[in-house]
């Protein structure tokens, strides 16, 4: 296969020769640089590339071309390779160009003339665009790969699962693909046993377990120590942060996670408020370089394994996980996040992963192209999924409770989805009942102001609806609300009291818990703020206040 192209263009010979000179010293070995000398040329080469299938990373293009300016050649480019990356080489007079080309065609990255030296205002940037690009890319690809059934649960687990944990695999679809029937008879595999998980090794999982699959594909499930300075249970974005400023602050620490890292966050296909990324940036993408920053840190990250129990024997704090296996430490942060309350109606058990999913499910959007469906929920989760989703489906129909979209929803979100032509918004309406043999056909729809019930076909339901945390494992531990959230800080504190059996003169610090030494941080913690920065800047300030419960500051 033919080495990945990076596309470089300028007008001015000088420029284009600099550039192509600094792009092969750096990234020549793997990657094939391109170099056109206008926008009409190097459309030319694009659709050259195109048709040999031959890969796009990136469009390295000047904006000031006469002719054909660099924005004006990246909106006809992007037509023909979407998912090419894409860099504005600039002037300082043409930044107001440079900003509007963000939203026009999705700009990465623009870069100011000169860029010398390379290593300090070209490499840096360029590295990150590339790595986005091969995070997403699939090329054709000899390795794992997933025969399955459509409409199977255990078929969307699997996928589901490699997908949020960044494993690339080739999904073969039993029904739609003669490759699969040919690969099973070869390997002498039942079809009825689906799915298999062909592995590059030549073995084969049959039916497997997340945790099966985690082991043949090189992710870590067992601790490698019995005692660590520092756990943190739940690789959303507090735990995570909370891991990268831990263990770069020389704390031994254990980050344990039940399905992927990135939590409901890592399953967002868009993210544009968060502070640093004005042309925004998916869950997965920011998943991944959070999981990257804490490797280099020396962050020990278990997924998937669940924590089922925890005890406390002064001056360590004790968890059990699922496997039985029991782990000790000096501190405990809990950033377990929450999970999509169920949707409790009529045939709903029978077909979750049969076309009713929670969450975004990313790995099912692509199946679902030219077709209607639907999404439930008001609030931020449910508008970024609609967007996604809206790239592929005929119609994407989202019913709200309410009667507003902006009662729960940013505004961002509300305007681009106000301005998308086949997304629908269905207000004062819920799900009453889902209908379907084997996989979801129809769902009936209730409006709340009229009563009145209407049957729509669909194959697809995706449901975004409240949150619920997961901490009965801390029951009778930590102190929690009504609903299982756990109090900490000053919602602990009665009447100037300390909670019943605190053993300290100082109170609990703001993101400390019942117990000393142990921390809650993100959406799981009572009254957050249910915001991906916030849940940064807590996961970021249990560290400090971890250092001082280790100093004994205070008590």
């Amino acid at each position: 296969m033919a080495k990945p192209a990076i596309l470089v263009v300028d007008d001015d010979p000088a420029v284009l020769s600099a550039v192509d000179r600094d792009l092969r010293r750096q990234y020549g070995s793997n990657f094939r640089i391109v170099r056109a000398d206008s926008g009409p040329a190097a459309l030319d080469a694009v659709k050259g590339l195109m048709l040999r299938d031959d890969p796009v990373a990136l469009f390295h293009v000047d904006q000031r071309m006469p002719g054909m300016t660099g924005v004006e050649f990246l909106e006809e480019a992007i037509k023909l390779m979407p998912d090419a990356r894409r860099v504005l080489l600039t002037a300082y007079a043409d930044t107001e160009a440079a900003i509007r080309a963000i939203n026009e065609v999705r700009l990465d990255y623009y870069l100011m003339k000169p860029w010398d030296p390379p290593e300090e205002h070209l490499y840096p940037v360029l590295d990150d665009v590339l790595a986005d690009w091969q995070a997403g890319y699939q090329a054709p690809y000899e390795g794992i790969r997933v025969i399955g059934y459509r409409w199977s649960p255990s078929s969307h687990q699997a996928k589901d699962f490699l997908a949020r944990n960044q494993v690339p695999y080739h999904w073969i679809d039993i029904e739609m693909s003669p490759e699969a029937s040919q690969l099973l008879e070869t390997a002498g595999l039942d079809a009825a046993r689906l799915p298999i998980v062909l592995l590059p090794d030549g073995s084969h999982l049959v039916q497997p377990t997340n945790a099966e699959i985690a082991e043949k594909v090189g992710l870590r499930t067992r601790a490698g120590l019995p005692f660590y300075d520092l756990i943190i249970v739940g690789a959303g974005p507090a735990g995570l942060a909370a891991a990268v400023y831990g263990a770069s602050e020389g704390l031994k620490t254990l980050l344990i996670e039940r399905e992927a890292p990135g939590g409901q966050a890592g399953t967002s296909s868009r993210i544009e408020n968060y502070l640093g990324f004005p042309s925004g940036l998916s869950g997965g993408d920011l998943s991944r370089r959070a999981v990257a920053q804490a490797t280099r840190f020396g962050v020990e990250i278990l997924t998937p394994q669940e924590v089922g129990g925890l005890r406390v024997e002064d001056p360590y704090r004790y968890i059990r996980l699922s496997d039985g296996t029991e782990l000790s430490c000096h501190a405990l942060i809990i950033a377990t996040g929450v999970t999509y309350r169920k949707l409790d109606v009529p045939g709903i058990e029978e077909l979750t992963g049969a076309g009713v999913y929670y969450g975004a499910a990313q790995s099912e959007a692509l199946l679902y192209k030219g077709e209607d469906i639907y999404v439930v929920g008001g609030a931020n989760s449910a508008g970024q999924a609609a967007m996604h989703f809206a790239k592929y489906a005929r119609t994407v129909n989202i019913l709200v409770r309410g009667d507003s979209l902006a009662k729960g929803m940013s505004q961002y979100l509300v305007d681009q989805i106000g301005a998308t032509p086949n997304i629908k918004v269905i207000l004062n309406s819920s799900v009453a009942e889902v209908h379907g043999d084997a996989k979801l056909e129809s769902i009936t729809i209730k409006d709340s102001a009229t009563g009145v019930l209407t049957t729509v076909p669909t194959g697809a339901l995706f449901i975004f609806i409240g949150a619920q945390p997961k901490t009965e494992w801390v029951a009778g531990v930590l102190e929690r609300d009504s609903a299982g959230f756990i109090l900490a800080g000053v919602d602990l504190v009665k009447d100037g009291k300390n909670p019943p059996g605190w053993p300290l003169k100082r109170p609990p610090f703001w993101l400390e818990t019942s117990v000393p030494g142990i921390f809650v941080a993100g959406d799981v913690r009572h009254r957050s703020v249910k915001r991906m920065a916030t849940a940064v800047g807590e996961g970021s300030m249990t560290v400090q206040f971890i250092h001082e419960y280790l100093l004994g500051l205070g008590a």
